[in-house]
């Protein structure tokens, strides 16, 4: 992948399950994000000692965003992934309307962006993307099985409970009309050796946003912590305001800078 968009310069770092250099670059890939609505208070309990508050606000009720990932193509392998993560602010931010001027006026500028995503969970399907990601960022991550497909605008993923027994979560449904949309880069916080991470993600690719359709998310019977916070999230049943997808996924994740 001879593009200059790869072309960065990158830095080894030594990891339980080898060495990854960053940034790590994603050259082929399906991503769909389901972006709900959920009741802030909800949102804030989670966030409680992370030093951040839930943003993009409308009304009571606060962004909170399922990203399922098929990757093909990357430096750290090939795997899936799936992130729950609440837009947020620092304590003491301005909140100019609940934050969405910031997030719409950077939304391929994420190196400016004042606001960002806190993942709650992050299961992947391989023992190296998940030490990277704990070891380098912080990130919550857990392995386990996590079924995805796309066909058309039928959408499946599963995120598997490592234990057995019941899913932890099933992301399941025919997607509305959809547009053309812009990729979405992402801005991530994250806590790692007692200091708050904030990392950029810079995404590219032909994308869609479409209208929920009968898309809907469900919690399974599982006792697993993030089946707990998906519940405390009240996400059990729920629809989805909007998706955004692509299967032209490319993007380069970067290494976190103190904040």
């Amino acid at each position: 992948m001879n593009t200059p968009f790869f072309q960065v310069p990158r830095t080894g770092v030594s990891t339980s399950e080898g060495d990854v250099d960053l940034p790590i670059l994603y050259y082929d890939a399906t991503a769909v994000y389901a972006f709900f609505l959920v009741n802030t208070a909800n949102v804030d309990r989670l966030l409680a000692g992370t030093g951040l508050v839930s943003a993009l606000r409308v009304g009571q009720r606060s962004l909170v965003a399922v990203a399922c990932y098929e990757y093909r193509n990357t430096t750290v392998g090939v795997y899936n992934e799936v992130g729950i993560a609440a837009a947020t602010a620092r304590h003491g931010e301005s909140l100019t309307l609940g934050g969405w001027p910031d997030m719409l006026r950077t939304i391929s500028r994420p190196e400016v962006r004042q606001h960002g995503m806190y993942v709650l969970d992050l299961p992947v399907t391989t023992p190296k993307a998940n030490a990277a990601g704990r070891e380098i960022w912080g990130l919550p991550k857990f392995v386990t099985p996590i079924p995805f497909r796309l066909d058309g605008r039928d959408f499946t993923c599963q995120v598997d409970d490592p234990n057995g027994g019941s899913p932890i979560m099933c992301l399941d449904g025919q997607m509305g009309l959809s547009v053309p949309a812009m990729p979405f880069s992402l801005t991530l916080f994250s806590r790692h050796q007692g200091h708050m991470l904030r990392t950029i993600v810079n995404a590219r690719g032909k994308s869609w946003l479409a209208a929920p359709g009968s898309v809907r998310l469900q919690v399974g019977d599982s006792s697993h912590p993030m089946a707990q916070r998906l519940r405390e999230l009240g996400l059990d049943n729920a629809k989805p305001v909007a998706l955004l997808g692509t299967t032209q996924f490319q993007s380069r994740l970067n290494g976190g800078c103190a904040v």
